[in-house]
């Protein structure tokens, strides 16, 4: 599931960037493309990170994969890949990764490295405990949520009528996309704190 959502992504925005235009003449999915951009750089801004197209591409394609895999979940037969520890560990995993790569790039790596021991030496294994600790919330908190919205459909199909599981889908739908939304924005938070720190002071 997790390497077909990866690969509808990719297909998706070939075929929906092959042709745009610069003029008023636009296609709805051009437009469509151009308000998700458009938001998700509003958002990015809004946390804090001075250039959002610097950080569109890994925190766009965050919130849209872990969006798209709790939108497929209407469709039957279908296993959420954010329902698997696996995949939201790499997810995670992939988050504790840029923080350090956006840090370095934005101050080099002596003042990122620095901001671990700020104030005080003494500070040094509670930071790293806190990045290490916050990876796993990350992983931990994005599987809990999307597993738990699945087992409730399948319990009450199993034990209610039609009707009320449709409902408790159409809100596993809602779900989704909030834990996308707080997913890609945690992980700006964590980006956005690693920048701040690393950049060089004035002189």
């Amino acid at each position: 599931m997790t390497w077909g959502i990866m690969v509808f992504l990719a297909v998706g925005s070939k075929v929906i960037t092959r042709k745009l235009e610069m003029g008023l003449k636009r296609s709805r999915w051009q437009n469509l493309l151009e308000i998700v951009v458009t938001a998700i750089e509003t958002q990015i801004h809004e946390v804090g990170l001075e250039d959002p197209k610097k950080y569109l591409g890994f925190l766009g394609t965050l919130f849209l994969f872990v969006a798209v895999a709790a939108v497929c979940t209407v469709f039957p037969g279908y296993e959420s890949p954010t329902a698997s520890l696996s995949t939201t560990t790499a997810l995670a995993l992939s988050v504790f990764v840029a923080v350090p790569f956006f840090g370095i790039e934005e101050g080099g790596i002596k003042n990122y490295l620095k901001s671990y021991i700020e104030p005080t030496v003494i500070m040094l294994p509670f930071n790293i405990v806190s990045e290490l600790s916050r990876t796993l919330a990350l992983a931990v908190r994005l599987f809990g949520n999307m597993m738990s919205g699945g087992m409730i459909v399948g319990i009450l199909l199993s034990i209610t009528p039609f009707i009320f599981p449709v409902v408790m889908t159409v809100l596993g739908l809602l779900t989704g996309m909030v834990q996308a939304y707080i997913f890609s924005i945690l992980a700006a938070v964590y980006i956005a704190a690693a920048t701040r720190v690393s950049k060089p002071k004035a002189a």
